[in-house]
């Protein structure tokens, strides 16, 4: 046996055991990394407001908190508005149960002519096997709700806890990342955590301000039409049609379309009128206008990302796919060598000018040779 074959085997186990452990951590801290991100990129959306507030002299740290206490509130507020929309919605239902169940009786008895009884359906509604069966497993799911509420409210401190130290040492962090690197390399290490506070933060406010002209324009809707918790529902379309991507216009016009729809059901289809023009207004005039110096980057390519993002990270991939992908297309912008475009038709969106057959498509020549009888050939 070589002298060297030995030592090669170890190496080679060693080697495989470093990366099977390395899999095994990955795996098992994907989740903490997935809240970093997220931290990562919520203090770069709240970085400028920080550093506007650290340059009148106010603390970092207590800029971020500052900043951090009004965006919970807002989430706060925004919770307990929606919670009471459905909590009184609940309370009529139930209040409005017996009428709904006396003419579902009577539509039956006179159209199947049953003899049923209000008394008999709900005795035999609250006798059932199925019924019980629900109860039961309700019983025992609240276990597990309470373990999943309590999982997400800790990943929420987690992510907050994270986001203030990036935000609050964000100097501190890049002279420490800085310090490890050559000067060359610190200059685009710095240059590229620019344009990620740009690109995000600006993200984040032209986002706010369409949600708030979004929620505006649909809170005089609503009044107009006499639907009512009309403040939260415009809160609830500006909120979730700006910042749920691809389908958060679909789930911010459902909620009101449902209420209004209780009170007429013209009343609805209004509602789903106003948010189909409202949408292409916004597409076609005051989205281009708002994002073409925070986030210029093509719809496709846009699109493009949010599913990628998705793909990946689910429902976190598609909030921070946009600015991350704006992002890297500003920066990696610096350094592609672009060129002057030739002055031709085709760039524009014409056709040439010159070319076999005069310049006639070849399909229209083969066509036009063929109604002759002459040579398809150029």
């Amino acid at each position: 046996m070589p002298r060297w074959l030995p030592r090669a085997m170890v190496l080679a186990l060693a080697l495989i055991a470093c990366f099977q452990l390395g899999s095994w951590a990955f795996h098992q801290l994907i989740g903490l990394l997935v809240n970093v991100l997220i931290a990562f990129f919520l203090a770069l959306a709240i970085e400028p407001v920080v550093s506007w507030m650290a340059a009148r002299g106010i603390r970092r740290g207590l800029a971020t908190f500052l900043v951090f206490l009004v965006v919970v509130g807002a989430v706060a507020g925004f919770v307990a508005m929606l919670g009471s929309i459905l909590a009184s919605q609940i309370i009529d239902m139930v209040e409005s149960f017996p009428e709904y169940l006396d003419s579902v009786i009577n539509w039956s008895n006179a159209t199947f002519h049953t003899e049923l009884s209000r008394v008999a359906v709900q005795d035999s509604l609250l006798h059932s096997d199925w019924l019980q069966r629900y109860v039961q497993n309700s019983a025992t799911g609240v276990l597990d709700i309470s373990t999943t509420v309590l999982g997400g409210l800790f990943r929420l401190l987690t992510i907050f806890l994270f986001s203030f130290y990036f935000a609050a040492d964000g100097p501190r962090l890049r002279r420490a990342l800085c310090s490890v690197l050559p000067p060359a390399k610190q200059a685009e290490v710095l240059r590229a955590w620019e344009i990620a506070v740009d690109k995000t933060g600006g993200y984040i406010y032209s986002r706010g301000l369409m949600a708030l002209i979004s929620g505006v324009a649909h809170y005089i809707l609503l009044e107009i039409l006499g639907v009512p918790y009309a403040p939260a529902l415009a809160i609830w379309v500006g909120l979730v049609s700006q910042f749920i991507p691809t389908i958060g216009t679909y789930l911010a016009g459902a909620l009101p379309m449902l209420i209004a729809f209780t009170i007429d059901p013209w009343y609805a289809v209004w509602v789903l009128g106003f948010a189909v023009i409202y949408q292409q207004f916004e597409n076609y005039m005051l989205q281009p206008k708002l994002t073409a110096r925070t986030v210029d980057i093509h719809p496709a390519v846009a699109f493009g990302s949010v599913i990628a993002g998705t793909a990946l990270l689910g429902a976190v991939g598609a909030l921070i796919a946009i600015p991350a992908v704006a992002t890297l297309q500003a920066f990696l912008g610096a350094y592609v060598r672009r060129y002057d475009v030739m002055d031709d038709a085709r760039v524009q969106g014409g056709r040439r000018s010159a070319g076999p057959g005069g310049g006639r498509p070849v399909a229209r020549q083969f066509w036009r040779a063929l109604r002759t009888g002459g040579d398809p050939r150029p």
